[in-house]
């Protein structure tokens, strides 16, 4: 009989539990601050439609949800939204107008450390400094805001979209950011999903700083400086992405350990892939077209197993300096559209290697008006006549197995991708 009545308190406890969360209504003309230093934790604040100068700080649990997006305003200084606890989450606004002082990050929402599980979604994040800076937390997820900064400053005195430092864990997902300094700016953060994001007019679309194990999938970074920054992480993984018309690169490659970058597509850009001082990577299934330099490679970029990629109309194949060759293709070999070899056996492999620097390359780095004349039958003859004399080789990217035909079957959709 004990038993049953402690169980039954019990579930009276839960109940009440539960029965203590309350929804509080904030009409236009209305202080969402007093609503949210009346609340208990674990209520939720539903706003609605209306335009609220605010500078929100929120020190307990709480859901605040806007209905037909009501506008929080922080009339140009501060953040708008500061929060300080754990379980926090802020739904369905727009939120305008942070202060511009890079000294004091002013954001749109701050996420303090403690701010831990806080979700922030479905709001629109318009003319702040930062648009989140997150600090110090575990578990957050951001997904489908639309972040614009303040596009009337210089690029170096906006703030980025989303600043997330010394967290773990996060998810940053279906974000639409434009117009502030970086995209997404990541530093000492591990353990991270980025999915899905569009990033566009940005000095970096994304840019890694000593992270490690991170997911960067299916997202598209262009009409940038550069698409993709990895700098000093390694345990990547970079898979999906699309990165065109940037005008420095699609991805860098600065630094980067242990790490996989497959089945991207890099196109129209300045140079596809910048690979400095990578080592123990794998890059594979990657389509590199149409950009001034497909991939640049040099600082000791060795041991990396390239296969299977798709090196197509690039002004420049590979750009190399180095003292001695580096092997590529060793499995399954790569595609390179300038490749002038053949495939007596019919079995999709080229019979002669592809070099990617030889004299011709030579010769158009030194004279670039040469470049007008590659496609002529005396050019690839100097080509051929170059690789039987190994005094006019220089050291280069040896592919032994250069493939016949491109692996990607759509690649041609993608040879217009330019900067406008």
């Amino acid at each position: 009989m004990r038993q049953v009545c402690s169980l039954a308190m019990f579930g009276l406890l839960l109940f009440c539990g539960h029965g203590w969360a309350a929804e509080h209504t904030v009409m236009s003309g209305q202080s969402i601050a007093e609503a949210i230093q009346k609340a208990a934790a674990g209520d939720t604040i539903v706003v609605a439609r209306g335009h609220f100068p605010v500078h929100l700080v929120i020190t307990k649990p709480l859901h605040l949800k806007g209905l037909n997006k009501p506008t929080l305003d922080g009339e140009n200084t501060g953040d708008v939204i500061r929060i300080k606890s754990p379980d926090v989450i802020i739904e369905g606004f727009i939120i305008s107008n942070s202060g511009a002082d890079l000294t004091a990050q002013n954001a749109g929402i701050y996420l303090e450390p403690g701010g831990d599980r806080a979700i922030v979604r479905d709001n629109v994040i318009n003319y702040t400094l930062f648009g989140l800076w997150i600090e110090k937390v575990k578990d957050i997820q951001v997904i489908n805001n639309n972040i614009t900064g303040m596009r009337d400053l210089a690029s170096a005195q906006r703030g980025n979209g989303i600043q997330l430092y010394n967290s773990s864990g996060a998810k940053i997902i279906a974000n639409h950011i434009s117009y502030t300094r970086d995209g997404i700016y990541v530093d000492v953060s591990d353990h991270a999903l980025f999915r899905d994001n569009r990033l566009h007019h940005l000095r970096y679309g994304t840019h890694y700083m000593n992270s490690n194990y991170n997911v960067w999938e299916n997202n598209e970074s262009y009409l940038n400086r550069g698409g993709l920054a990895l700098m000093e992480v390694r345990n990547q993984t970079v898979r999906n992405n699309r990165a065109w018309g940037n005008s420095d690169h699609g991805i860098m490659l600065r630094t980067i350990t242990d790490s996989v970058i497959e089945n991207n597509i890099v196109a129209g850009n300045g140079r596809g892939f910048f690979i400095y001082d990578a080592e123990y990577n794998t890059l594979q299934n990657n389509l590199i077209i149409a950009n001034r330099v497909g991939v640049h490679l040099w600082a000791g970029s060795i041991h990396n197993e390239v296969e299977a990629n798709d090196l197509i109309n690039n002004r420049e194949q590979i750009k190399y300096v180095a003292s001695k060759d580096e092997y590529w293709g060793v499995k399954s070999g790569n595609y390179w559209s300038n490749y002038v070899g053949w495939d007596r056996n019919g079995d999709g492999i080229g019979d002669v290697p592809y070099e990617a620097n030889d004299l011709v390359d030579l010769l158009t780095w030194k004279y670039p008006a040469a470049k007008l004349l590659l496609n002529s039958p005396a050019v690839q003859t100097l080509r051929l006549v170059a690789r039987q004399f190994p005094l006019l080789r220089a050291t280069s990217i040896v592919d032994q197995h250069p493939r016949m035909s491109p692996f990607n079957k759509n690649w041609s959709s993608w040879l217009e991708k330019q900067r406008h």
